[in-house]
């Protein structure tokens, strides 16, 4: 027996891919044992780690607590559960497609609607952390802190095609955090007990507080850290330049498809001051609405996944009048007019990255599923791409470089056989994170992963981590030069993957150009 366990004692650190002491860190909040994949060797993962406490029970719409002091041991192995969330059988190109890489159908290919059992949980708020396997604290890396995409109601760390393991395996030159925060009903409730509703927003900061408080244990530099999101994640990033300016923590800003003034254009935000949403539901689960702290006490008494599935299917069968549960303009955290904070000066100067796909839309508006060589109308697909994506990112450019801030911009504009199983889908939203993250070998099964495919991705790995090293100056050793709107031509950005080229330098103003009545959009460039 004695034998036994002497041989397991031995064999374990290899099996579980690594006999490395560095595995275990030592935080202010508990110490973490992550693990070394042996097909990649050379990165340390630590895929769940608590930056607040669980926003359960009596913390229920809440904002985030933080954890106190603790030696208590953790192990960080698994990917922890994501927050409450509600997976639509409604067709759409993410669950007839695309699904294979999202995170509401991991572990269940077969899911087609509700939550997605064992993978959520409200006891959610964890996140997870990538370095290279050789990291200490005297490595001071950059950092890249990442927010999930998922229109404030779908999202998490465990998503496939944003797991950065080979990114970090490849360079050994930067740390990649990811996070999960509270979505939908949970992270923006808008109920009249409450004196703060943004509470998913909330989460993002604590978390963000968390790594610069810890990450130098990791082998990152505090100081160093670029905030990074996609979609709602980009939104929420640039929510935090705004409400957070004067303690940015980030000293970079990475906005993939997404910025402020998209949420009110998309219905992200939410205008129901007598918060008719909540207190409907609470109706539903037989709570009295007439007093707002008992309320709020009745529906804490009732299962997360009882309110999200009511949520969700009531979205998903169409009933009206609609629910819905998003930002709630407090003049705190999200703010009723950008444009006048930004002429105001009341933003973080922090340098950016700002891109768009060149097909945002054609991933997001309905077509007809009976005829898919049809696609979606396109005028339409168009129109929302210049008043969503084009314009809002050219105005926000243009705002930043009026006060002097580096704007640094690229276009996603390739498409390729495994991403693209549909031909009107073009560079659609989101299809270049899996370029950005070298994961697009994820849909093989849809077409090939191509040499050109696998040069964009490390093209665009390059330019981002030139700003994550220095995001003054990085970029520019490398050729790519801060945007200026007011230059001639509109100055200058990125276009990766078209016309069969890794990156071509364009003129702002054929991307731009639409939103001063100078031409017109190509979605197809």
């Amino acid at each position: 027996m004695k034998w036994t366990l002497f041989f397991l004692s031995a064999i374990l650190p290899f099996v579980l891919g690594s006999s490395d002491e560095n595995l275990t860190v030592k935080t202010a909040t508990g110490s973490y044992t992550g693990l070394i994949e042996p097909q990649f060797p050379n990165t340390r993962q630590f895929r769940s780690i608590a930056f607040a406490q669980p926003p359960v029970a009596n913390l229920r719409w809440l904002p985030p607590k933080p954890l106190s002091y603790s030696t208590a041991h953790h192990d960080s192995s698994t990917f922890p559960p994501s927050c409450p969330q509600f997976v639509s059988s409604v067709p759409s190109v993410w669950n007839q497609f695309l699904a294979k890489g999202n995170l509401i159908y991991n572990g269940d290919q077969n899911h087609t609607s509700g939550l997605s059992g064992a993978a959520t949980s409200e006891d959610c708020l964890y996140l997870a952390i990538w370095t290279p396997a050789t990291a200490t604290h005297e490595s001071k890396l950059p950092v890249l802190f990442f927010v999930t995409g998922g229109a404030f109601a779908t999202g998490g760390v465990n998503i496939e095609w944003q797991l950065p393991t080979s990114w970090v395996e490849r360079t050994q030159e930067h740390i990649v955090v990811t996070i999960n925060y509270r979505l939908n009903v949970f992270g923006f409730p808008n109920a009249r007990g409450l004196t703060e509703q943004n509470l998913g927003i909330l989460d993002q900061r604590i978390a963000l507080e968390w790594v610069r408080d810890n990450i130098a244990i990791f082998g990152g530099d505090p100081a160093k850290i670029t905030q990074w999101g996609q979609s709602a994640g980009a939104m929420s990033v640039d929510y935090h330049s705004f409400a957070y300016y004067s303690d940015p923590i980030a000293r970079g800003y990475f906005m993939q498809s997404g910025n402020a003034f998209l949420g009110p254009l998309a219905g992200f935000v939410v205008q129901d001051t007598a918060h008719t949403g909540f207190s409907f539901m609470a109706v539903h689960f037989g709570c009295d609405p007439s007093n707002g702290a008992a309320e709020l006490d009745c529906m804490r008494r009732v299962s997360f996944d009882k309110i999200e599935n009511f949520v969700g299917q009531y979205a998903q069968n169409g009933t009206q009048p609609a629910l819905s549960f998003g930002l709630v303009p407090d003049e705190k955290i999200i703010f009723s007019d950008y444009a006048a904070r930004a002429a105001a000066g009341q933003f973080a100067r922090v340098p950016a990255i700002i891109s768009n796909c060149a097909n945002e839309m054609s991933a997001l508006y309905p077509y007809p599923v009976d005829n898919l060589t049809v696609g979606p109308y396109e005028p339409a697909v168009l129109a929302l791409d210049v008043a969503w994506w084009v314009c809002p990112t050219a105005n926000t450019t243009a705002l930043r470089n009026a006060l002097g801030i580096p704007v640094f911009r690229y276009q996603n504009a390739g498409t390729y056989p495994n991403l693209n199983p549909l031909r009107w889908l073009g560079a659609y939203h989101a299809s270049d994170l899996p370029i950005a993250f070298g994961t697009y070998g994820l849909l093989s099964d849809l077409g090939p992963t191509t040499p050109f495919e696998a040069a964009v991705s490390l093209a665009m790995q390059d330019h981002i981590l030139a700003f994550v090293k220095d995001p003054h100056s990085g970029p520019q050793r490398i050729g790519w030069e801060p945007m200026n709107a007011s230059a001639p031509h509109g100055g200058t950005l990125i276009r990766f993957g078209a016309d069969k080229e890794v990156v071509q330098y364009v003129n702002g103003d054929e991307v731009d150009g639409v939103c001063k009545g100078i031409g017109s959009y190509n979605e197809f460039p």
